[in-house]
């Protein structure tokens, strides 16, 4: 139960600093491109690399930490930089091939669901 109140907090606190971050940039930038997501896919990648590393080497919090700073925190901020870490990992592996289908299977599976996703109810509601 622990692990799953670590892991909410977390999802929580991430998800807010993800829409103030998203405030931010719309007010700086506007809105003809979407900076908040990909400043938040690129910071969250960037935490997620000095996060692990720094886990890997220097620091052994428990599981809960653990869970609550990369599932829940990183996680509510962004799902991209687990993916990125999911690209590296393999890639580190020796499995650059399946690195590489990782990548394009994620984005194009992800598109081509979200596209069938809306396709569906436009066409249950129409």
């Amino acid at each position: 139960m622990n692990m799953i109140l670590a892991i909410a907090a977390g999802g929580a606190i991430g998800s807010v600093l993800r829409h103030f971050v998203g405030m931010i940039t719309l007010n700086f930038f506007g809105p003809n491109f979407p900076w908040g997501t990909i400043t938040v896919n690129v910071i969250g990648s960037f935490v997620m690399g000095v996060l692990v590393t720094y886990l890997a080497l220097n620091w052994s919090p428990s599981q809960e930490i653990r869970a609550f700073l990369t599932v829940g925190l990183l996680g509510g901020f962004t799902t991209f930089s687990a993916f990125s870490l999911d690209v590296i990992t393999l890639w580190e592996r020796g499995a650059s091939m399946a690195a590489m289908g990782y990548i394009m299977a994620s984005i194009i599976l992800s598109i081509f669901a979200l596209m069938i996703g809306m396709m569906i109810i436009r066409a249950v509601l129409s």
